[in-house]
C-alpha cells in the first residue's frame, strides 16, 4: 500500500490508521502546525523524521503505554527518590528540555544530520504547543542545574510522552514517576510511550493493539484537562 501524501489546505485530514505499514508509517508530507498536531495527536497519530526528510506521521501497532498508577519502582529507584536530591518541576524550561532530549545518546553512532529526530523544526513546532498549554515539560532539578526530564504533548486528559534524558543517574526516572503519580491524581489514566523500548518496559511500560489505545485515548482527549499551570503536589514523587 503506497503512503498517502497530506495535502496542505486540510490539516485535519489523515488516512485511516489500517492504511499503515507493518511499521506504523501512515503518512508523509503535511505541516507542523499546531492545528495538525491537534488532530494528529486526537487520532492516535505522531510526526517523527530526521531533519533532512520530509514529514512523516505514524501510527505504530501496538502501541507502547505505560498505566499510571503501574509504574515500577525499583530498589535502587525508590533509594534515590528517598533520598530527596531531586526537585520536579513542571514547564519552567521547556525549550531547555526538548534540547537536552535532541543530543545523541552516548549509545548513538549516526552521521550529525540523522542523530535526532528533535531538530529545530520540531522544537519550534513544539514550543507553540507549549505556549497554548498543549505541551508540557517536566523536569529534574539538583539545585540550581537541570539533570534530568521529559516532554510530550497533552489533551484532556490524556499525555503523550514524546522523549525523556538524563545527565544525573536516575534523574528521567524520578521525573517519569513523579510525572505518572501527578497524573494518576488528576485522573489521566495512562500515557503514551509509542513504540516499545526495554527501558520503558522495565518501568512498567506495555504493548496494548492500536485499536485499543485509540479508543481509550480519543475518549481521554475529549475529557475536561488539569488547570494550567502544571504544579506538582509538594509529596511528589513519593515511595
Amino acid at each position: 500500500m503506497a503512503i498517502t501524501w497530506l495535502p496542505d489546505k486540510y490539516k485535519n485530514y489523515f488516512p485511516p490508521l489500517e492504511h499503515a505499514l507493518s511499521d506504523g508509517l501512515l503518512a508523509a508530507g503535511g505541516d507542523l502546525s499546531v492545528e495538525r498536531l491537534i488532530a494528529a495527536y486526537k487520532q492516535g497519530i505522531f510526526p517523527w523524521f530526521n531533519k533532512n526528510n520530509p514529514i512523516l506521521w505514524w501510527s505504530p501497532n501496538p502501541r507502547m503505554v505505560l498505566y499510571t498508577d503501574k509504574v515500577k519502582i525499583s530498589k535502587s529507584l525508590r533509594k534515590t527518590i528517598r533520598k530527596n536530591e531531586f526537585t520536579l518541576r513542571f514547564d519552567t524550561a521547556f525549550t531547555e528540555v526538548m534540547t537536552s532530549c535532541s543530543l545523541p545518546r552516548p549509545s548513538q553512532d549516526l552521521p550529525e544530520e540523522d542523530s535526532s529526530w528533535i531538530h529545530p523544526q520540531m522544537i519550534d513546532a513544539y514550543t507553540k504547543l507549549h505556549e497554548l498549554g498543549h505541551a508540557h515539560s517536566v523536569e529534574c532539578w539538583q539545585g540550581d542545574e537541570l539533570v534530568g526530564g521529559l516532554y510530550g504533548v497533552s489533551i484532556g486528559q490524556m499525555f503523550f510522552g514524546e522523549s525523556m534524558f538524563s545527565r544525573v543517574t536516575d534523574s528521567s526516572k524520578v521525573a517519569l514517576v513523579g510525572l505518572c503519580q501527578q497524573l494518576k491524581r488528576w485522573n489521566m489514566p495512562f500515557i503514551d510511550c509509542q513504540v516499545y523500548s526495554d527501558h520503558l518496559a522495565r518501568l512498567g511500560a506495555e504493548e496494548i493493539s492500536r485499536s485499543a489505545f485509540v479508543e481509550q485515548s480519543t475518549n481521554l482527549c475529549e475529557l475536561p484537562p488539569p488547570a494550567l499551570p502544571w504544579k506538582f503536589d509538594p509529596d511528589i514523587p513519593n515511595v
